[in-house]
Formats: structure tokens, sequence, C-alpha cells
């Protein structure tokens, strides 16, 4: 339960310290004098959405820190898992900057405002004046009933058939196309599978073909060349070449070093020179024949390159790139010449899904039917004792097409008076009475929360005299089973609380300034007085104060 709030330059609020108890705790105030502040704050500190407006006009940040006792064993097991301390004890806190920066901690270690929103949301519930308007909405009412059937089991053994059955939907989708579309598409794709196997590319061909052409092109001249430094090696008719001068040197070289060793290195050296002089000019004449000019030859490569070339504009930049495109593009092809036997496969396990879907989806049906009429008669006892004894509830319930949710339509319909036909809520029922109907389902639903606190927003909003005490009643009950704080402009129900705080605005040196003060006995009298007579307190008020909160 929540056990104090500490509140630090937020909004009005420049400095607070609430401690709160078991039971019922009631928190009154004039309209305007910060009861929403303390909301804000709470939602503040379980990690919900805020911003830097929250922050006290001219205060570098506000601080909002939640002490927690007795925390549920789900949280524990969360906070655990997290890698926080597991402690029955638990300290919540929240800076917000005048910037709008936020931070966040969960018993003084770091955490983000996503991790609080995840791992606390089980320790306070609030619920406010637009929970009562959400009542109108027909799509909240599934809510409500799956929360009372507990059904999460039966809702994920459907669900994970239900996506199956989507994924299998979508994938014959896909492959049922237009017939025309689908030939078309055929004829392309082999097409262009048989040009690209037809071309018989090799991957690193064009670059092979490439340097093919440019040695016939400049065969002639390569010709020369070799002929020109065979000669230079060789010597010709009437002249020596180099290998002649290396061999002459070689010699020469050899005897010098029979008279001096110094220079065997020398002549060993001119003599692998001339061997090398004369294998090079003995491979040169080898290849001058490879050098004929080969005009047909040149041909089939030009072509052969010129053909690489249109298929590079179709299919790619490379010829990798091209036999990449023509594998896919055969892959593709199998894969629409072969979809008839794949969406037979396809329609036969979309036939098993759903039929499998609309067997759990009716095991989903069948648990919010009987939770509706278990939860009806509950709602209808609390209804009679709220003073709305005619109200008859019914189910408008239809099965419909497969969804996220299920098969199931429902919404509340409701009579208030007998003898008329049910009609939805939001035709039907006013502001005092969806208040109570809300607190009836709250009610209703009491033991199937865990969560240990409860906040009611004005709750009694439209209602008053007998009707405002039952409330109060009904809230004094569950306040045996949660932690109840309620913010309430009604007599009856401040008179019933275990801890009374007032909220009080005060104006000094033209700042504004709200104060949240426990109240003592004297202190719910007068408290009491102010609620039932406003501002002129007369004697007779305090005695039916006194006689609201049984004193003599």
């Amino acid at each position: 339960m929540l056990s104090s709030l500490q509140i630090e330059n937020v909004a009005v609020i420049q400095k607070a310290n609430v401690h709160f108890e078991k039971g019922l705790n009631v928190l009154t105030g004039e309209t305007g004098a910060g009861k929403s502040i303390l909301i804000d704050s709470i939602n503040a500190i379980l990690g919900n959405r805020t911003s830097k407006d929250l922050v006290r006009t001219g205060a570098p940040k506000a601080v909002i820190r939640a002490a927690f006792e007795d925390v549920p064993e789900t949280v524990l097991d969360k906070l655990e898992k997290a890698g926080y301390e597991r402690s029955e004890a638990l300290t919540l806190s929240r800076e917000i900057t005048a910037e709008g920066k936020s931070s966040c901690r969960i018993n003084g270690m770091p955490a983000t405002a996503a991790v609080l929103r995840d791992l606390c949301g089980g320790l306070i519930n609030i619920n406010g004046q637009h929970d009562s308007v959400g009542l109108l909405n027909p799509a909240h009412h599934e809510e409500i009933l799956d929360a009372y059937a507990q059904n999460s089991a039966e809702y994920r053994d459907y669900y994970v058939v239900y996506r199956e059955l989507v994924g299998v939907k979508k994938a014959l989708d896909a492959m049922i196309t237009d017939e025309n579309e689908k030939q078309r598409r055929i004829e392309l794709l082999s097409y262009q599978v048989q040009e690209i196997d037809d071309a018989a590319l090799k991957s690193g061909e064009e670059q092979t073909l490439e340097s093919r052409r440019k040695v016939l092109a400049n065969a002639s001249t390569i010709r020369d060349r070799i002929a020109q430094a065979y000669a230079l090696l060789s010597g010709g008719d009437d002249s020596a070449g180099a290998v002649d001068f290396l061999g002459e040197a070689s010699n020469a070289i050899d005897s010098a070093a029979q008279l001096d060793g110094e220079l065997s290195g020398n002549a060993g050296q001119l003599l692998d020179l001339y061997y090398t002089a004369k294998d090079v000019a003995a491979d040169l004449i080898g290849r001058l024949d490879a050098y004929d000019s080969n005009d047909a030859e040149l041909d089939e490569i030009e072509q052969r390159i010129d053909q690489i070339y249109r298929l590079k504009r179709k299919y790619g930049d490379t010829v990798e790139d091209i036999l990449a495109f023509g594998e896919r593009a055969r892959q593709e092809l199998e894969t629409i010449q072969s979809s008839q036997e794949r969406a037979e496969h396809l329609q036969a396990e979309k036939h098993r899904l759903y039929t499998l879907a609309r067997e759990k989806a009716e095991i989903l049906t069948q648990t919010r039917l009987r939770a509706f009429e278990e939860l009806n008669k509950r709602i209808s006892g609390t209804l009679d004792f709220l003073n709305m004894p005619g109200v008859r509830m019914t189910l408008r319930h239809a099965r419909g097409p497969l969804a996220s949710h299920g098969q199931d339509s429902v919404e509340f319909y409701i009579s208030t008076n007998p003898g008329e036909d049910p009609k939805p809520l939001a035709k039907i029922a006013s502001g005092g009475e969806l208040s109570r109907i809300t607190l009836a389902i709250k009610n209703a639903m009491a033991d199937r929360d865990a969560v240990p606190t409860v906040i009611y927003d004005e709750i009694d909003s439209g209602v008053s005299g007998k009707a405002a005490s039952r409330i109060g009643e009904v809230l004094k009950q569950s306040a045996k089973d949660h932690q109840i704080l309620c913010i309430t402009h009604t007599a009856q129900i401040a008179a019933l609380a275990d801890c009374h705080l007032l909220i009080q605005k005060n104006i000094a040196n033209d700042r504004t300034y709200t104060e949240i003060h426990p109240l003592d006995t004297e202190g719910r009298v007068d408290a009491l007085a102010h609620i039932i007579s406003g501002d002129h307190v007369t004697e007779l008020s305090r005695a039916n104060a006194r006689e609201m909160l049984g004193l003599r």
C-alpha cells in the first residue's frame, strides 16, 4: 500500500509530506485547491507521461517521492527479475526539471519512466471521472469481462492460432494475382532466363576477353617488338648480339679469375646472365607464331563483348550481376509455376487453422458469457444497495468475424426503470448513475484485482443524499481488502474515512500555496461542516457533522 507521498515544487504545492493509512483515506478541499495535483503526482511516480508544466513556476525542478509497504509478490518478482532489491518496503522517486528532463529511481537505483510503468503498475489503480465516461464506450466492456473472467490463458491459446492464420492468409493473398498479369510475368521471366542461359556466361569472362582483344588488336606491334628484342639479344649475320657479348665477357672474367680468385663470383654472375639472356631469346623467337594476325578470332571476341554489353544494359553492371539476376528470375519463375500446388497447401492450412481458431474463440466466448452472468449478479446487488433498485443490466452479444480479440462483439445495455427495454449506457445513464454503475463494477471486481491501493477521483460526482451515503458505505467495505484513496466533495463519504486529509489553498506574497493537513476529530468536524454549509458554517452544520461522525 501507499504509506507516504512527498511532493516538492509541483504546481501550486511548494512542499508537502502526506501520510496515508490502511482503509479509507479521504481527501477534501475546495475546487481548485490542488486535489488533481495529487493525482498528477502519483501518475508521475508510476512512470506515466508528464511535462515541465508540472514544475512550480520559478523552481529548478519538481521532486516526487512515494513509499510503499506490503508490496505484492507479483511486483516484487518483477523488481527482482529486473535487478532491483527485493524488499517489501519500496521507495520510488522522480524528478522533473524546468527544462522538461526527467529522472527516476527505484530504491535509490536509477530507472527509466518505462521501467517504472512496467514494474510498478501493479501498485496503484487510479479511477478518475474519465473512467465513468469510458464506460460509455462499448470497446471497454469486453476488457471488463476479460478482467473479471481472468481468461488470459484462453486468450493466449486463441491468439497464437489467430496470428498463424493471419500469416497463412497473407501468404495466400500474395499468391492470388490477376491471371493475365501472372501469364505476362511468366513469359517475361522465361525470356530473361533463356536469354541469360543461352549466353552461357562465365564469371570473370569479360576481363579475359578484354585482355585477349587487346593482344589481337596489337599483334603486329607485339611481333615487331619481339623481333627487335630477339635481334638485340642474338645478333644478326653481320653483327653480334647481347648474348654473344655476355658470353665473351663471361669467358674474359673466368680467365681473370684463374689469376685472382676474388673474381670468381663475378664470373659466375656473368655466366648466369649469359644463359638467362640465351633462354629469353629462345623463348621470344618461339612466341612469334602466337602473334600472327587473326581477324576471325578478333571478330568473335568483339561480338562476344558486344553481347555482354547488351546483357549488362538489361540485367546488371557486371557478368556476376547478370548471372545473379538470372538465378533470381529462375527462382521466381519456379515459384509462380509451382504456385498452384502451394496455393492448394495454403488453402488446406487456412481451413485447418480457421476451424481451430473458431474453436479457441468459442472457448474464449464462453469465459466472457459466464463472467457476465456472475458479474451482473454482483453489480445488481451493489446497485440495489446504491439506491438504484430498478436497474437491470443485460449483455448485447454477437459472434462475428475473427479478430485479434476473438469473435465477440459485446456491449452493456441497461434499463434504469422497470418495464423499460434495456438500451446502451450512453443513452440511458445520467452522471450520477454512471458514477454508481462504475463503483458497482469496480466493487464487483475487487476480489479479482491484486492491486493493493485504489484511488477514486470524485466517484461521487452527480450524487448526493442517500445515494452518496451508500457510495461511502461501499467504499468503506472495499477498504477492508484494499487501501482506498478517495477525493470527494460529499460529506456522507468523508464522514466514513479512516484518515481524513484536507487540501487547502492559501495566497501569500502574490503566490499560491497548497497545503495538505491530516485532520483530528475537531478538524474533521470543521471540514464536514464546511462541506455541508459552505463558507457560512453554523452551529447546526457543525452539529450535523458531529452526528455524521458518531460524536455526541
